[in-house]
């Protein structure tokens, strides 16, 4: 199996990488605590703390994800917009994601706020991350957009609907769902870096799977592993670690 030439480096760790990268699996695939990964990787016989299993997921989870970020396939020409609330400490942050016509996620970026400051920033980011520029952008009425929009990406066409940016807010529940399990976030700074590996490693194992048959299906779920076990330097024995 071809290794990824930027894989992590492991030096230093006690277990070996495919136990690490299984637990950073199972915290960022499934809506678990890290109490729920200890134990789950306890009952197959390994014993590590919780505390052990944050670093891992701090430490590997935004290098796992940078990986599938050079793995992903070039943009679509028409992105959808959002933004939408968060608690971090107990406090109103908001989540702004961007998405192509195929759900791919391209970025996402915590913010204070959802003014035209805010905005502008998150373009900057999204051409920077992506290196390209779309045909169409399309967003809700929120009007930081507009403003965003007429200072950074001109020549683009702006489509603004309360119903067209479905597939971006579709793309926010798998982040509820988390934050729900995780009683939100402590810091602006640990929501980003978290939500920035999240938002590629849950969607790179969540095909679209009723716009398949099963045989497809498992086809498709292989090749994601494949190429999991590639970026993460594991071998294929991974998930049976």
């Amino acid at each position: 199996m071809l290794v990824d030439s930027a894989a992590p480096s492991y030096k230093g760790f006690r277990f070996p990488s495919e136990v690490i990268a299984h637990a950073v699996w199972l915290y960022h695939r499934f809506p678990l605590s890290f109490r729920d990964v200890e134990e789950l990787l306890f009952e197959r016989g390994i014993q590590v703390s919780y505390e052990a299993i944050r670093l891992w997921c701090e430490r590997f989870g935004p290098a796992y994800a940078a990986g599938l970020r050079r793995r992903q396939p070039r943009p679509g020409d028409r992105w959808h917009l959002d933004e939408v609330f968060i608690k971090v400490n107990g406090q109103m942050r908001y989540l702004w994601r961007a998405v192509d016509q195929d759900g791919n996620v391209l970025d996402i970026l915590v913010a204070d706020k959802r003014d035209a400051k805010a905005a502008k920033r998150f373009f900057r980011r999204l051409l920077k991350s992506t290196e390209t520029v779309p045909r169409v952008i399309v967003t809700d009425k929120l009007r930081s957009y507009g403003a965003a929009h007429r200072e950074m990406m001109p020549s683009v066409e702006h489509r603004s609907s309360k119903h067209l940016s479905n597939r971006a807010e579709n793309s926010h529940i798998p982040t509820r769902e988390r934050e729900r399990r995780m009683k939100g976030f402590r810091h602006v700074s640990t929501a980003q870096r978290f939500l920035a590996a999240f938002s590629r490693i849950s969607p790179h194992f969540r095909p679209r799977r009723h716009l398949m048959t099963a045989p497809g299906y498992r086809t498709e779920m292989t090749n994601r592993f494949t190429i999991w076990h590639q970026i993460t330097g594991t071998t294929l024995m991974a998930t049976t670690a």
